[in-house]
């Protein structure tokens, strides 16, 4: 059995009883950082062999691990923290498991995105998790756009290097936007702060920000009535100032359709 088990994100005592004891009884352990993991089992006085299992291994591991899985061996899966899976390595191998037919669970517990969502006070009635931000300009302005059209709360994870250029990307964007930057969530300096690009900017830069960082954007105020796909494209080069092609790309991935259809009702093909 391969179980995926979510461990703290900070506060060591926020790990479940069942896990501990899924723990306790593994027969292997992987850990994306085995020393990271170290130190939580440590804590509860947890030995077992441990076998590193990240992003630049998990492919040439895959085997072995099938291997034993087929044996009958137990094996848990730890993220450095929180859920593994989200924006973490496993994927892979859970579609190996189901293309053999080999049985695997998942343990919930700690999980950043939802916490931050909860401390953040916007809606929690729709809502959407990308990941991390794109660190290009061009890159990260588009995804913005998309984001910024979501008629719900919109959630990112965010490193302290470039959480300042994203702010600023976002206030160029829509500079009346509601925010919310959750970081170092569940230690001891837990803080979510709430604000606009502007109001935020303009803290960080008189406090650098520190530790994981969730970064929230509130849903806008949705059209009184659909668009069609021509308005969009040329609403998107109004308030966003983008190009046509740019603005063709992003209308198809807020609409969900082929961008070649896009293209064709707006150059009437």
């Amino acid at each position: 059995m391969l179980i995926f088990i979510a461990t703290p994100i900070g506060n060591l005592e926020d790990i479940s009883g069942r896990a501990l004891e899924t723990l306790k009884a593994s027969d292997l352990i992987l850990c994306e950082d085995t020393r990271h993991s170290q130190i939580l089992l440590q804590r509860y006085s947890i030995q077992k062999p441990l076998l590193s299992f990240h992003q630049f291994n998990e492919k040439e591991r895959e085997a072995r691990i099938l291997a034993d899985l087929r044996e009958g061996k137990t094996i848990s899966v730890l993220s450095d923290a929180g859920t593994p899976l989200i924006s973490d390595p496993g994927l892979p191998l859970v579609q190996a498991c189901i293309r053999e037919g080999i049985p695997f669970t998942a343990i919930p517990g700690p999980c950043s995105p939802i916490l931050a969502l909860s401390l953040s006070g916007f809606e929690t009635d729709r809502f959407q998790f990308v990941g991390f931000l794109p660190r290009e300009k061009g890159p990260l302005k588009e995804t913005l756009h998309t984001l910024l059209f979501y008629r719900g709360t919109s959630i990112a994870f965010e490193s302290p290097e470039r959480l300042l250029s994203t702010l600023s990307a976002i206030e160029a964007l829509a500079p009346e936007r509601e925010l919310a930057v959750a970081r170092e969530l569940t230690k001891k300096f837990e803080e979510c702060r709430r604000g606009t690009a502007t109001e935020l900017l303009a803290h960080f830069r008189e406090c650098a920000p520190r530790g994981e960082i969730v970064l929230l954007i509130r849903a806008g105020s949705p059209p009184e009535t659909e668009i069609d796909l021509v308005e969009m494209v040329e609403l998107l080069k109004e308030l966003h100032g983008l190009s046509t092609k740019e603005a063709i790309r992003a209308a198809a991935k807020l609409k969900g359709v082929p961008k070649s259809e896009v293209y064709r009702i707006v150059h009437c093909i």
